[in-house]
């Protein structure tokens, strides 16, 4: 029988069943609980062993109604996967045009996810991202308006306000130099 732990009593860890310990009760149970877990896990294991080969079996009947260039894309997608597997380092990593390819192929395939082994769907998609942003910013410098240089005169003549004014900072040559109808800004002038 367990006691309470009052008035000075001690605690007795024994219950009325045969006057068992209850911590050895308990040590049981976890060991009988543990047991029937490790078997359930091993009957899961080989149900699923037993019906492997049902992907492959559904995978071709799916492909039957497939359109062969998505077929063509996919052994594609694969194939370059197995090249950058096959690479002799510890970690192979894709070179930018393989990414450049993945992600066209994805674009092509209706289940790219399901072919990507090395990386994962999220990373092509960051590719995807990165190209459109490397493709935008060149876009956005070529049609950039240049500047010409300033012209050999204006700069002789910035040169020459500064050695005969030296109190004069970039600020005041600028409002000088915008006094006689030319535009520059403070920075060219530093």
């Amino acid at each position: 029988m367990i006691e309470e732990f009052a008035e000075g009593k001690t605690l007795r860890l024994y219950q009325n069943v045969g006057q068992i310990p209850v911590v050895f009760v308990f040590v049981v149970k976890a060991r009988v609980r543990f047991a029937v877990g490790k078997v359930v896990t091993w009957a899961k294991k080989k149900i699923t062993e037993s019906f492997r080969p049902l992907p492959i079996v559904t995978g071709l009947v799916v492909d039957v109604f497939r359109s062969r260039q998505e077929l063509v894309a996919e052994n594609m997608m694969l194939r370059q996967q197995l090249i950058v597997a096959s690479r002799k380092v510890s970690k192979p990593s894709f070179q930018p045009h393989e990414r450049g390819l993945l992600v066209l192929l994805s674009s092509i395939l209706h289940r790219w996810r399901q072919a990507v082994l090395l990386v994962k769907p999220d990373t092509i998609i960051r590719w995807h991202r990165e190209g459109f942003r490397l493709l935008w910013r060149r876009k956005s410098k070529s049609g950039r308006v240049h500047r010409s240089a300033l012209a050999k005169e204006t700069i002789e003549l910035i040169q020459r306000m500064s050695r005969e004014n030296r109190l004069w900072g970039a600020e005041r040559i600028r409002g000088e130099l915008l006094k006689l109808g030319i535009q520059v800004s403070k920075r060219t002038i530093r």
